[in-house]
């Protein structure tokens, strides 16, 4: 029994004792933790074809393998929803080097970006391409997303999604013709300047509730003409220049008559 006990008092028992609970704790961590960042199940042929397509187009900058290069990011384990946001924008392939990718006609056709998706998320977990039920703005809540929009997006992209400007030549772009699926995308992966906004940040649901949001401001301006959504930066150019104009027009026009 003494030796027992000595041995439970040794020095080291409490850094065995700290290692196993470091252990249990990041083992019961990764049974519970969300699951965004699982690979999607692919068939071998997408993603042999998906490779052909990136040692054709992308491999130049990327890598052979998506490694990434000097000034360019590895692509393992951005997943098959940056690859779809990407891809299907048009930012990439890039056009030219500059501040940020312009978004522009796709060069890849649907099948030709779901393979590359395939390919990319086969060589490393990532987040996975939203379901048609995530992204569909029907079941989302509009006036959460716009609590949420307004909290953690319109510092850039303007209270409605009308875009922004930021610094050194970068913009936000404005939400009004992204589509659902890729504005979900740019939540999940934060393309260039735009933060993640992973499901601990914004879960699946508010993030529908946000592209619920976006949707309605589509539908035009309940308070009449939106004058671009821009602002008091639009609205202050129309009044000063516009109203004011119409009365001095309107002040000249009565001294003239009175004369």
């Amino acid at each position: 029994m003494k030796a027992l006990a000595a041995r439970r008092h040794h020095r080291l028992a409490p850094v065995v004792l700290l290692l196993m609970a470091l252990l249990v704790t990041g083992g019961i961590y990764a049974a519970l933790a969300p699951t965004e960042a699982q690979a999607e199940t692919v068939s071998t042929e997408d993603i042999e074809t998906g490779k052909k397509l990136f040692q054709a187009n992308c491999a130049t900058c990327h890598g052979p393998n998506a490694e990434g290069t000097e000034g360019v990011p590895s692509l393992v384990g951005v997943g098959a929803a940056a690859v779809d946001f990407q891809v299907s924008t048009g930012r990439m392939p890039m056009q030219a080097n500059g501040p940020q990718a312009m978004a522009k006609p796709p060069q890849f056709g649907p099948e030709q970006t779901a393979a590359l998706a395939a390919y990319i998320s086969s060589l490393g977990p990532g987040p996975a391409i939203p379901t048609d039920e995530q992204v569909d703005a029907e079941l989302g809540d509009p006036a959460n997303g716009m609590a949420l929009f307004r909290t953690n997006c319109a510092m850039c992209h303007n209270a409605v999604g009308a875009g922004g400007a930021l610094s050194e030549g970068k913009f936000a772009p404005s939400l009004f013709d992204t589509s659902e699926r890729n504005i979900y995308q740019a939540m999940q992966t934060g393309p260039q300047s735009m933060p993640v906004f992973n499901d601990a940040n914004i879960t699946p649901d508010e993030k529908r509730d946000i592209i619920a949001f976006l949707v309605e401001q589509r539908e035009g301006s309940a308070g009449g003409a939106s004058l671009g959504s821009l602002g008091p930066v639009s609205e202050g150019v129309w009044a000063w220049v516009v109203g004011l104009g119409l009365l001095i027009g309107a002040a000249v026009w009565i001294g003239a008559k009175s004369s």
